[in-house]
């Protein structure tokens, strides 16, 4: 049935997928991500959700559903930086954040999220980039607080950063 989400016994995932393509290069990564992941995961679904992440979680979180975020930083993005319209301004942006924190800690399944560690390096000379970096760092705390466990992918290594309490 075409839209449905992949089951595994009683299991299901969805992946939500945050990119837009804004350019060719940018289609033809999206392309080959899409047929790469079919060749790997050929039940996955996948929902393209740009902006509405919040809204995404609670209409695709169940407890037998994994829910996969991909990513977290072109979500960010698409509401500071978007190809069309207007930034989100400080207050939007704190709610929107707020938002998707609050989805988080009310899935009723878990939720595996993908993002990129920006913070590393030297300080961007433009403003808005120092804004994205900034505000990017900002919520990656607000989820990591959330999570039960935050791991850290170096050179395909997994650096446990946040591990379960038992």
């Amino acid at each position: 049935m075409p839209g449905a989400v992949p089951t595994v016994g009683a299991r299901s995932a969805v992946l939500l997928a945050t990119a837009r393509a804004g350019d060719d290069e940018m289609r033809l990564r999206i392309t080959h991500h899409r047929l790469e992941r079919a060749e790997r995961v050929p039940a996955l679904d996948c929902v393209e959700v740009p902006t509405d992440l919040p809204q995404a979680i609670f209409c695709h979180s169940a407890p037998d559903r994994l829910v996969v975020i991909d990513c977290l930083t072109l979500w960010l993005t698409n509401l500071l930086m978007p190809l069309q319209g207007a930034a989100l301004d400080d207050m939007e942006w704190g709610l929107a954040c707020e938002a998707l924190c609050d989805a988080l800690s009310e899935a009723s399944g878990p939720v595996l999220l993908v993002s990129n560690e920006i913070g590393l390096g030297l300080s961007p000379l433009s403003r808005e980039s120092r804004r994205f970096v900034d505000e990017l760092g900002r919520l990656h705390q607000g989820i990591a607080a959330r999570c039960e466990r935050v791991t850290l992918m170096i050179a395909g290594i997994e650096v446990p950063v946040k591990r379960a309490v038992r």
